[in-house]
């Protein structure tokens, strides 16, 4: 798909003046009842959206395909490519329906599973997983309303697990269970995943997770079929099981980039580690170059506060600091009374952090031979970023099919502002969630003197760049196939 058909070449300008000095973290926001109009998904994006989340598990494709139409309708109409991912639910264990309900669990008190579909006893509780009892050994530990309510199980039949509350509190029907340490043998996709991925192929959609994810084998498999159904979106792994951290080198590998899904994480590890298992995740995806990106309870204070508290200010920050790409939104902006203001306010404290790293030396980072490039595009980037910080040059600019060359120069967190170029619509998208990178359409890239007038232009009068300043860019020549193996200094005269 050609970027020129379907972005007007100037519909942006009033809009976009300032984008080069947006927040170079990206602002991954969910879609939900408190921001789905399309004049409300534009406001998000004007105050900093780069990628949106359709959370399958609350809403079908009938439902989430108006809004991936709004959402493509409103990207065009500014000129600014916006990434949708699909978050696909995975095998989520739920309770099944209370007798009472909210059920007040007393610390000290016993509570049963049993099989079946429904309950009549309050102290019996039923699942939706039907091998939940087959699974569970005495001595296991289940965490209920997300890890608020402490169970351990102390004694077991065929058809019921006993369990004594060891930390009390209130559960609700359809709350999760979570189960650190038990091994279980559900598949990694349910019957409405596999829809739901199948519906995302013909929706064009550029990011696609899988949740709950244990071994590199379940992306892999995801891969391949999203792959048969001839769909190009990048799949992201969750990363919010014990499993997931044993293996996780193997699984970023796999991956074409990866969410720290603290919720369901801090759950299934002691959440003192939570903090600690974010850092080891970000240095993976580093050494890896792929993009991570940080998610929950961001700024959940503005749910219903218009500001969020310190130390949620110091959440995100820490977050940029320890190299995240992007991070997310949830409830703040799918259901909360502030989604523009939590959006703003990301942005800002973003951009805030942001210039602290401006103070560091830019250093190549610790990219992995199987990166996903070619040893020359990785060396011709490390070397373009060289140039471009000796020169003090005013903006680089990537040529790319992919998003591959993208994706390896957002790890070396340059000081220079990047523009990304491409003829593919569907690489232009994918870079909206690459750290750093201000896609741009409509460039003709198979021409270099018309590439560098186009930019020129447009970095005049977009982002200021006046005669004498120099762009760096990193284009291909025919000399290596599928690398990126010219840098081209141009000086604006």
């Amino acid at each position: 798909m050609n970027a020129k058909s379907n972005y007007p070449e100037h519909a942006s300008s009033a809009a976009s003046t300032s984008r080069l000095a947006s927040s170079r973290t990206k602002i991954v926001a969910t879609v939900g009842p408190a921001c789905r109009d399309p004049e409300q998904l534009r406001e998000l994006i004007l105050a900093g959206v780069n990628v949106f989340r359709l959370n399958m598990a609350h809403g079908g494709p009938e439902k989430q395909a108006a809004v991936v139409a709004d959402i493509r309708a409103v990207s065009r109409a500014l000129g600014r490519p916006v990434g949708i991912l699909v978050d696909l639910a995975g095998p989520k264990i739920r309770l099944g329906e209370l007798p009472e309900d909210p059920l007040k669990c007393e610390t000290g008190s016993e509570l049963t599973f049993v099989r079946g579909d429904r309950s009549d006893s309050p102290t019996r509780l039923v699942s939706n997983y039907a091998r939940l009892i087959d699974e569970l050994r005495v001595g296991d530990t289940v965490m209920l309303a997300d890890g608020t309510v402490g169970l351990e199980v102390v004694s077991k039949t065929v058809n019921a697990a006993v369990c004594r509350v060891t930390a009390g509190g209130s559960i609700r029907s359809r709350q999760g269970i979570n189960l650190p340490g038990v091994a279980l043998s559900v598949p990694a996709m349910t019957g409405e995943d596999v829809a739901n991925a199948d519906w995302a192929t013909g929706q064009e959609i550029d990011f696609i997770s899988l949740s709950f994810v244990r071994s590199p084998d379940e992306i892999r498999a995801l891969k391949v079929m999203m792959a048969a159904r001839g769909s190009t979106a990048l799949v992201i792994a969750k990363i919010e099981k014990r499993e997931a951290l044993e293996r996780l080198d193997d699984i970023v590998a796999a991956s074409d980039g990866v969410m720290v899904a603290r919720g369901d994480l801090g759950v299934e590890i002691d959440i003192a580690e939570t903090a600690v298992a974010q850092k080891r995740i970000i240095r993976a995806c580093q050494r890896f170059a792929k993009p991570v990106i940080v998610a929950t309870q961001m700024l959940d204070s503005m749910h219903r506060a218009p500001r969020p508290t310190r130390a949620e200010v110091s959440d995100v920050a820490n977050a940029i600091l320890d190299g995240a790409d992007a991070c997310m939104l949830s409830g703040e902006t799918a259901i909360g009374d502030h989604p523009r203001e939590a959006v703003a306010m990301m942005s800002r404290i973003m951009r805030a952090t942001e210039r602290m790293l401006g103070e560091r030396p830019t250093t190549p980072p610790p990219l992995a031979e199987h990166s996903g490039v070619t040893a020359v595009t990785a060396a011709v980037v490390s070397g373009a970023v060289a140039i471009a910080d000796q020169l003090h040059a005013k903006l680089m600019v990537v040529a790319t099919r992919s998003g591959g060359t993208a994706r390896v120069l957002s790890k070396h967190r340059t000081r220079t502002p990047i523009v990304g170029v491409s003829d593919n619509e569907i690489a232009l998208r994918r870079m909206s969630l690459f750290w750093g990178f201000v896609p741009v359409p409509g460039a003709p890239t198979h021409h270099g003197p018309q590439l560098r007038e186009f930019m020129a232009e447009w970095a005049m009068r977009e982002a200021g760049l006046g005669r004498g300043d120099n762009i760096v860019y990193i284009t291909g020549s025919e000399l290596v196939p599928t690398a990126k193996n010219l840098v081209v200094v141009h000086e604006i005269e």
